[in-house]
Order: structure tokens, then C-alpha cells, then sequence
């Protein structure tokens, strides 16, 4: 038996956590929007990427205030230093540290981009948060097309196939499995 449960723990842990990833893949857009968040500059390198490669004309950063301003302007800075141009960002700052979960940026968003007459996004966020957020944002506005694609950090934090082998893999499991439960049953 216990031969049996090492056999098929790696398999079942990495469906767990596969579970918690939605990538549907970049296609043409309104707009791409980087959600905030992105302590090491994996979400907003992605969402250069998929402007550079032509997916959408802009970039929306979005982000929370900080001690000397908003994190947005630190994300696009940090894009800008690795070659992409400031004219294919837009930061879109968020009103309040109040708005830093997934759901009020969502209803917060998703308002002005309504007024901007953006239908369709790609939504860009960590992988582990994909799932959650896109529910999320589905939800939440309805009549936007969303299609998420996932960034990956550069310490891989968290990658499906071993995340039960690390502290911080482990953790962010934990953490994003808590809050996606909590999604499910609605608070």
C-alpha cells in the first residue's frame, strides 16, 4: 500500500495543482491587463511580450499604491529597462491598498474598461492565480470577452509538476487552494 500511494502521489499532486491554472492562449484583443501583484516582474515581461508580438495594441498595468507612488509605474519602469517601450503601456492605477484583492480589482476594472470600450482582454497573472481570477473576472463582468494567459516567475514559485517540493511552492498551493474555495462557496 504504501508502495501504491508513492506511486500515484506525484500524478495527484500535480493534478492538484495543474487544477489551478487556466491558460487559454494569446489571441487578437482589445487590450492585454496585467494584473497587479507582480512582485518580480513575471506578469508584466508576459504582458510586453504579447504586446510586442502584436495581440493588442496596449498594455494595461494595474496596481495598487505604494510608498512613493504606484506599483504600476514600478512594473512599466521595470519593463522599460528591459527594452520595451513606454508607449505600449497604460498604467491603470487602483484607487485604494483596499483594492488589491483580485475581486475589487475586478468591479474596479472592469468599470473603466467598460468606458473605454475595451470588449476583450487577455488577462495576465500568475499561473497559480489564473483560475481563480478568470472566475473571478468572468463574474464579474460578464459581457467582456477575457482569455487568460498565465506568466511563469523566474524562481518558479509555483510550477504544477513540483510545487509540493518547495516551501514556497507548497505555500502558494496552500494559499491559492484556500482562496479558491472561498470563490467557490461565495464569500
Amino acid at each position: 500500500m504504501v508502495i501504491l500511494a508513492r506511486v500515484f502521489s506525484a500524478p495527484l499532486l500535480e493534478a492538484a495543482g495543474r487544477a489551478l491554472i487556466e491558460d487559454d492562449g494569446p489571441r487578437k484583443v482589445d487590450a492585454i491587463l496585467v494584473l497587479g501583484g507582480d512582485l518580480y516582474g513575471d506578469r508584466t515581461l508576459k504582458g510586453a511580450e504579447l504586446g510586442k508580438a502584436g495581440y493588442a495594441p496596449i498594455v494595461l498595468v494595474s496596481g495598487p499604491p505604494r510608498l512613493m507612488g504606484y506599483q504600476s509605474t514600478d512594473e512599466i519602469q521595470f519593463a522599460e529597462k528591459y527594452g520595451y517601450p513606454a508607449s505600449l503601456f497604460r498604467e491603470l492605477p487602483l484607487p485604494s491598498p483596499d483594492a488589491e484583492s483580485t475581486a475589487t480589482e475586478a468591479g474596479f476594472l472592469g468599470k473603466y474598461l467598460a468606458a473605454q470600450g475595451i470588449k476583450s482582454i487577455l488577462l495576465v497573472t500568475s499561473n497559480y492565480h489564473t483560475r481563480r481570477a478568470a472566475k473571478l473576472w468572468r463574474k464579474e463582468n460578464p459581457k467582456l470577452t477575457i482569455a487568460v494567459v498565465p506568466s511563469i516567475d523566474p524562481e518558479h514559485f509555483f510550477t504544477a509538476e513540483t510545487w509540493w517540493k518547495t516551501r514556497a511552492g507548497q505555500k502558494m498551493f496552500f494559499l491559492e487552494w484556500t482562496k479558491t474555495i472561498s470563490v467557490i462557496l461565495g464569500f
